[in-house]
This record gives C-alpha cells, sequence and structure tokens, in this order.
C-alpha cells in the first residue's frame, strides 16, 4: 500500500536555523492497516503525514503509494487518493455553504462550473447518509455549515472524506480540539467507518489510551524516528504505564550507548 524508504526531512539545510525533523524513516503501510502514532510535541508526526501527502518533499529518500513512485509527486496529484483530516475542524468544509451544497461539492471532486446543481434523488441521497451521524444533521441540509458545532462539522467532515472512498485516510489529531463528548462521538464514527468502508488508515493522537484502544498497529515517534512498531498480541496487551515504560526504556538504552561511544 505504502513503502516508505529511507525518507529525511531537514529544514533550512546549511543555515543557523537547520533542523531535522524526519530521520531515515523506512515504513510499509500495509492494505487495511490502522495505524494510530503517539509522540511528544516536535517528534515528527505531522511532518511523516505532510510527506505523504506531498505537502512537503523529502530531503531523502523514496515514497511508493499504490506501487507508484510519488516522492517528487505534488500534493493535488496525491490527493485523488488519500483523504486528510485536520485538527481544526473548520478546515475540512465550506462554513460559508450550505450543509447540502458541501457535501455536492464533495461529491463531484470539486466545482465543475459557477452553478451547483442539486435534485430531490441526491438530497435525498444525503439525508440517508446523514442518519449514520446520528445528529440530526439530515433534517439541516439548507442551513449553513458554519452554524454546526465543532463537533457537528467534523463529523460531517469526516463522512464527505469516506464517502469519496480515499485509498489511504489521514486523521491529524482530528479530536484533539473537540470536547470529550464530541470527541468521543467522532472517535466512535472513525472506527465504524474505517469498519464499514475497509479503509487503510493512520491516525496522530496526543492520547495514549486512544493509541491502544483503536487500530490494529501503534507507532511511536520521538525526535524524528519510529522508536516502537508494535501490532498483534503485543498491541492488545499494552496499556499506558507498558507504553511509558517502553518508551523510557528504549530512550535509556539509546543514551547508555552514546555515552559508551564517547569513551571509544
Amino acid at each position: 500500500m505504502i513503502d516508505i524508504s529511507n525518507i529525511s526531512k531537514t529544514f533550512n539545510l546549511g543555515t543557523v536555523n537547520e533542523n531535522t525533523a524526519i530521520r531515515d524513516i523506512s515504513l510499509n503501510v500495509r492494505k487495511g492497516d490502522f495505524i494510530t502514532i503517539v509522540g511528544s510535541n516536535g517528534a515528527g508526526k505531522t511532518t511523516l503525514l505532510n510527506l505523504i501527502t506531498g505537502s512537503i518533499l523529502p530531503s531523502t529518500g523514496t515514497i511508493k503509494i499504490l506501487g507508484k513512485d510519488v516522492t517528487r509527486s505534488p500534493e493535488y496529484k496525491r490527493a485523488a487518493y488519500i483523504g486528510r483530516i485536520f485538527q481544526n475542524p473548520t478546515l475540512g468544509t465550506s462554513g460559508k455553504l450550505s450543509l447540502e451544497d458541501n457535501m455536492n461539492i464533495c461529491s463531484k471532486k470539486g466545482f465543475k462550473g459557477l452553478k451547483i446543481s442539486l435534485n430531490a434523488k441526491q438530497r435525498d441521497l444525503f439525508k440517508k447518509e446523514l442518519v449514520a451521524l446520528e445528529m440530526g444533521l439530515e433534517d439541516r441540509l439548507k442551513d449553513n455549515v458554519g452554524l454546526l458545532s465543532g463537533g457537528q462539522r467534523q463529523a460531517l467532515t469526516l463522512l464527505m472524506t469516506v464517502l469519496s472512498r480515499p485509498a489511504l485516510l489521514l486523521l491529524d489529531e482530528h479530536t484533539a480540539a473537540l470536547d470529550p463528548r464530541n470527541a468521543e462521538i467522532v472517535l466512535g464514527l472513525t472506527q465504524r467507518f474505517i469498519d464499514d468502508y475497509k479503509l487503510t488508515s493512520m491516525m496522530i493522537t496526543h492520547n495514549m489510551k486512544h493509541a491502544i484502544e483503536f487500530g490494529n498497529r501503534l507507532l511511536m515517534m520521538d525526535r524524528g524516528e519510529i522508536i516502537l512498531d508494535v501490532s498483534g498480541d503485543e498491541k492488545r496487551t499494552l496499556t499506558v504505564e507498558k507504553l511509558v515504560n517502553k518508551f523510557h526504556e528504549i530512550r535509556q538504552t539509546e543514551y547508555v550507548t552514546d555515552e559508551a561511544l564517547l569513551t571509544l
């Protein structure tokens, strides 16, 4: 599905502000994987997703998606098969347009002309799809999306994204800006849609409990590296305490190794 080989990303190369955000990462994402990604601020999580989408290009290494080398492909070309949802609920929809117009644009993959045509059949289809959110939005097709709450708007963004059937769904802390109740609702919808549509997904989260609870595979990043990659029984038996301990064990081992090298 996705093959990432030895990618690195250095910003401001050769200047006093030089910063290596991704360090020689190799990663294979299999079709049907639901990968959760944890790590502290600055660990490289969002930069990794940016490299996959093409919003930034790697300094070294290659990226293949669906068997095609996309290392230097622009973001707009990759957008045909990658769906991404951001932390800010306002980024996935147009608040100045009605709910039905937002859904119509999504269904047509963007504007085809100055006029957006809608008919009764399309409206009925949109209502049926919105029922799945269990938020009563099927009765608010004419309302501007800007009138919706953050949770409603993010749920709508999620629905619109999965209905476009992306080959890869990227979730960049998509519940972090929501209150706990709405966050749980959107997470539940996320799991249901991923299962129903059999999506390959990667989800960044700062909540280690969610990282353990959701998905079949967990990555931990730190200082631009993937320092832990667990799945199967190892992931199913993880706890937050075990995950924190693993982080300290890995970094303590690295620290001791670095100290030993200094004595050579």
